[in-house]
């Protein structure tokens, strides 16, 4: 009797004995037992056969389908990349980069490559570096191969060895012996100032959250506030508007001033006009005439020989006889709008406070969602306000001037020297003369002036160029006067050290230096160590401090942070133009503005002021809506620009990243004692550093 198959379970009909087992009140049955039959076992082999084939079929199609998808992944990249290298060859041929700015500009071209090329130096140096220790890794310079340890480098002979081993051993002795001392020590130097700004930071963040905690805030005194609300006295005031070719946003700013709740007959609105432009200078002309006509006291003011930018201006507006019958001055440039109880709640600081000159309000942004970089300058700029301008207002009395959005008494200003022309940074020249002349400063953090932020990466680069470059020159000029000053040691100390020195000339230092510059190095030259802490704690730590006052913002972490890497190269570039006084130190480009101000702000404020002049006739709402509409549609198109200094930069981390990827994987370098302390492993380097010495000698 043949043994039964167990290939039963094949597709066929199925022979056999059913048997069915039934039981009283059941809680489960056994419906059918079946044995194979014999016919079972001549269909499986069929079966198995045409299972194969049809499995051989289905693999050939999805292995096809894989290369069809995999050549079209590949085409596309190819095509992406064809199409990138054509936009930058285009835009190169065109024009379109940073060293061929159309833009006027009084900066010297030789001055202004000089810095592209030094970070292009590094690049290429980099880059040789790469392959050179690429180069060394396939021919088994790493601590990985079993057979090739240090110890057997330096066994085989020199003669035996080909010429990139020489080659390499020399630049292993080059490293550890002439390049790595110094770099060490300039790398110590940069944590020290980086410890040094951190702890300055963390001093501002603690007295930040002191305020907020004790709830403190400058209050006027109750007489002021009465003086106003019920015996009617307001002080003159003189409202400046200086503005340079600025025609997206000189309606909204003239309308905002012009409804300020302040008795008519105490207020004077001049609009100081620089633009060279007859056209913008037409329709500004045409905005002040209709708000004359609507009862405001609004004068216009253009001057024909254009010194000095916005210092000049704002010294011509001055140098009218009628200023003589006003206390306060307020200024605003082109694209803010303050609220109409604006002076309602500033004028009150000063009085019986003869020693206050400036009252400062915050800025508020009406576009900082509209792109990645406004959400990054507001993080910046909030901080600035929140706790840099805070603090200082209320623990010391100074800050700088941020150029609008305050109100100087006029005493102050005449006293100070008025203002010059020598710098790019009038507001802070005026404010560190008046500091030192004695007078006083107040920020109010709860007032806020509604402004813009840059919306272009060009926009906002030469702003911080300006600002940047400015209080280097400013600290050269300003220096001796300083030293000679009548004032304490502490306030000579608090503007010499923490206001210039530390905030203004070692932040941009050694922010560029130490990371974008140092860092790189030591991923090349691995003897010249940065603790880890230096490297990823602290940043990281301060930049959750500085996105602190807008909570809203902590997704943005990483960008901000990639951001202000980037960003550190036109400070520092800033930086020293201003202290040594090269071609684009003195170079004034005025902020390019959107008019990102909603229609309904505008109409709300056309609204009020119908409302207000009882008897005249009602302007027409649909007429302002067009020309707002119009002139935000005038707007030119601006292409997208290659910025070669960042770029270069940018490849220039990249390829610092890959060496260091490079030694993750066992690359030769020095760093083979990690657990060892200090001592020993300067021992081991001078070993090592003696071993090649004595066997290649140069």
């Amino acid at each position: 009797m043949a043994l039964p198959s167990f290939n039963w379970w094949g597709k066929g009909s199925h022979k056999g004995t059913p048997v069915v087992v039934t039981m009283e009140n059941p809680n489960w049955s056994m419906v059918e037992l079946e044995a194979p039959s014999e016919s079972d076992f001549q269909t499986s082999t069929v079966t198995q056969e045409k299972a194969r084939g049809k499995n051989a079929k289905q693999l050939t199609w999805v292995l096809l389908l894989k290369a069809h998808r995999a050549a079209g992944c590949l085409t596309s990249v190819a095509s992406t990349l064809f199409s990138l290298g054509s936009t930058i060859r285009r835009r190169v041929i065109s024009g379109q980069t940073d060293n061929n700015d159309s833009t006027p500009s009084t900066e010297n071209k030789t001055v202004k490559t000089r810095f592209y090329n030094c970070i292009k130096a590094f690049l290429w140096l980099s880059l040789l570096l790469l392959g050179f220790e690429i180069a060394a890794y396939f021919k088994g310079w790493h601590f990985g191969a079993p057979k090739l340890q240090l110890q057997y480098i330096f066994t085989v002979p020199f003669g035996v060895r080909d010429l990139f081993d020489g080659l390499y051993t020399r630049w292993v002795l080059i490293r550890v012996g002439y390049l790595a001392p110094p770099l060490q020590f300039l790398a110590n130097v940069c944590i020290i100032l980086f410890i040094v700004q951190s702890l300055d930071r963390l001093v501002l963040c603690l007295g930040c959250f002191w305020i907020r905690f004790k709830k403190i805030k400058p209050i006027p005194k109750q007489d002021a506030i009465v003086d106003l609300e019920e015996n009617g006295f307001f002080p003159m005031v003189l409202v400046q508007i200086p503005m340079c070719n600025e025609k997206e946003v000189y309606q909204q700013s003239i309308a905002a001033v012009c409804n300020l709740d302040w008795p008519k007959s105490k207020i004077l609105i001049q609009v100081l006009d620089d633009s060279d432009e007859p056209t913008t200078q037409l329709l500004i002309k045409e905005e002040v005439h209709k708000w004359q006509q609507d009862g405001a006291r609004i004068v216009y003011r253009h001057r024909v020989i254009r010194d000095g930018y916005k210092a000049g201006n704002l010294k011509s507006g001055m140098s009218y006889s009628y200023v003589k019958e006003y206390e306060f001055v307020a200024i605003f440039d082109a694209d803010f709008q303050p609220a109409p109880d604006f002076l309602k709640r500033t004028i009150p600081h000063f009085k019986d406070n003869e020693d206050v000159g400036l009252v400062q309000a915050r800025w508020s942004f009406v576009n900082k969602d509209e792109n990645l970089l406004t959400r990054l300058q507001n993080v910046n700029l909030s901080f600035h306000f929140e706790v840099e301008q805070q603090v200082n207002g209320v623990f010391i009395n100074f800050f700088g001037f941020n150029g609008t959005a305050g109100v100087w008494r006029i005493k102050a200003l005449e006293e100070s020297g008025g203002w010059l022309e020598r710098t790019t940074v009038e507001d802070m020249d005026i404010a560190v003369r008046a500091h030192l002349h004695g007078w006083k400063f107040v920020f109010l953090n709860d007032v806020e002036c509604q402004c813009e932020l840059p919306e272009s990466y060009e926009a906002y680069r030469k702003q911080q160029h300006r600002w940047h470059s400015g209080p280097m020159q400013l600290f050269r000029l300003c220096l001796p006067d300083i030293i000679r000053a009548k004032i304490s040691m502490w306030k000579k100390f608090n503007m010499i050290f923490l206001f210039f020195l530390l905030r203004k000339l070692i932040l941009p230092f050694y922010s560029f230096t130490l990371f974008c510059i140092i860092l790189p190095m030591t991923m090349f030259i691995p003897e010249a160590e940065l603790p880890a802490w230096v490297v990823c704690y602290i940043p990281a730590t301060m930049s959750f401090l500085n996105i602190l006052p807008t909570p809203k913002s902590f997704p943005f972490i990483v960008p901000y942070l990639l951001f202000e890497n980037t960003m550190s190269v036109t400070k520092f570039n800033a930086m020293i133009s201003g202290l040594f006084q090269l071609g684009s130190a003195y170079e004034w480009v005025v902020t390019k503005k959107s008019g990102r101000s909603s229609e309904g702000d505008l109409v709300s404020l056309v609204e009020k002021e119908t409302k207000q002049q009882r008897g005249e006739s009602e302007p027409n709402l649909d007429e302002t809506k067009t020309n707002i509409l119009r002139e935000q549609k005038s707007r030119q198109t601006k292409h997208n620009r290659m910025y070669t200094k960042e770029l270069a930069l940018a490849f220039l981390l990249l390829t610092a990243s890959a060496r260091s990827l490079l030694s993750a994987q066992g690359g030769l370098e020095l760093g083979w004692l990690p657990n060892e302390n200090f001592w020993q492993r300067g021992l081991a380097e001078s070993s090592v550093h003696r071993l090649l010495s004595s066997r290649f000698r140069f």
